[in-house]
């Protein structure tokens, strides 16, 4: 049974990172308002018709991977239940991982109401990256072993103003896209914002990411914690840093901005297991004095 809980916490976290990529496949191709209206895909029908060609089949095709997502997430959470009763935080995280696809799924369908209000998909996204914090604590709970020795306080609230800043860096980053040309259908409105300004203001956030993520390496290496995770976290931002890089400079072909809504993911992922080596030892495996 335990083997089944680790399985289906990563296949969670895997599926919540999945559907922002296939929810970015919608708004490149432009297929944002395939099905024009929610929760039905037209005034008549559930189901795309031929009429509304490849655009229909792709945003439906993406609100159906909502039921999927959903699938694994209820399986997760049966298995934690069954497994580990007495674990009632690892239950908690897999009940609001569930609760939180459907809140995204209609947060998903305000977006389609509007059509595309650049903030409202913003806050879309936003709530896959509360999803995918939640399926990662959940999975980490699973496969980790509990903590007896407290990390040093200065290298924990380190890692803490790094995990603070990555949020920023994402959050400027929707910013950012609400201000470009791809806003998943022709007639969608933008935030009105100067791109090059906001840009800018994304690259300044992002350079000190990269900033206290190196100084989170020499932390945990002068106070004898892990390193690996900090290195992790330099690896992925610099990936994501030269595709950031490359897509600004080539005018935003739609395959790059794909992959820098994947790394963005993998970056945030990567912050949270980093801050994840620094939490507090578990109540239940201090021994008592």
């Amino acid at each position: 049974m335990d083997r089944w809980l680790r399985g289906f916490g990563l296949a969670s976290l895997v599926a919540n990172v999945g559907i922002v990529v296939t929810g970015g496949a919608v708004r490149l191709t432009k297929s944002g308002l395939g099905c024009p209206t929610w929760p039905r895909c037209t005034d008549e029908s559930y189901t795309t018709t031929p009429e509304m060609g490849i655009h229909g089949i792709i945003e439906f095709g993406n609100r159906l991977l909502t039921f999927v997502v959903i699938a694994i997430a209820v399986a997760a959470l049966i298995t934690a239940v069954l497994e580990r009763p007495r674990r009632r935080r690892l239950v908690t995280l897999g009940l609001v991982t569930l609760l939180g696809i459907p809140l995204q799924g209609v947060i998903g369908g305000i977006t389609v109401l509007t059509n595309l209000n650049p903030w409202v998909v913003g806050l879309h996204f936003m709530g896959s990256i509360f999803v995918i914090t939640t399926a990662y604590l959940f999975w980490r709970r699973v496969v980790d072993a509990p903590v007896t020795a407290a990390p040093p306080r200065p290298l924990r609230h380190l890692a803490w103003i790094t995990t603070a800043v990555s949020l920023a860096v994402v959050v400027v980053g929707v910013i950012v896209t609400g201000a470009g040309p791809h806003s998943g259908d022709g007639g969608a409105k933008r935030n009105h914002l100067d791109p090059e300004l906001i840009s800018q203001l994304h690259v300044d956030l992002v350079m000190l990411l990269i900033g206290l993520s190196v100084a989170l390496y020499f932390a945990a290496r002068i106070a004898g914690a892990p390193t690996g995770p900090a290195v992790l976290l330099i690896a992925v931002e610099l990936s994501q840093g030269t595709i950031g890089f490359v897509q600004y400079f080539t005018h935003l072909p739609i395959v790059l901005v794909g992959l820098h809504m994947l790394g963005a993911c993998l970056v945030w992922i990567a912050t949270l297991h980093a801050l994840h080596a620094t939490r507090s030892p578990d109540r239940a495996a201090v021994p008592a004095s």
